[in-house]
């Protein structure tokens, strides 16, 4: 129950900054944004913004976000901080670097001989 309690209030402390942003007006259109664009989204780089592109041309537009899923590198996870800023048509609007924070406190898992 403890860590349940612990991880809702993780995702919650994820979730609802991402979410005001995205209310703002702040989407990218993933079927017609430059690689540029598209690294304005939360954990998108260089490389993984080039894949998206590359997917996109190769198979046709997104027909929904979820799409986002078949692209080398984007699981549940990183989907979950993309959904509210990503649309299939009309105009990108994000015009910043989404930010993501990373958990405070979580320090690396350290063997050691006991």
């Amino acid at each position: 129950m403890r860590r349940m309690l612990l991880s809702l209030a993780l995702f919650t402390g994820l979730a609802l900054p991402a979410l005001a942003t995205a209310d703002k007006g702040g989407v990218v259109n993933i079927n017609t944004a430059t690689t540029q664009e598209l690294q304005l989204l939360p954990r998108v780089g260089p490389a993984l913004a080039q894949r998206i592109v590359e997917f996109r041309e190769k198979q046709g537009p997104f027909k929904s976000p979820e799409e986002l899923m078949r692209v080398k590198g984007i699981g549940e996870k990183t989907f979950a901080l993309l959904k509210p800023y990503v649309v299939t048509s009309g105009a990108t609007t994000l015009k910043q670097k989404v930010a993501t924070s990373r958990p405070r406190g979580q320090a690396a898992k350290v063997s050691g001989n006991n």
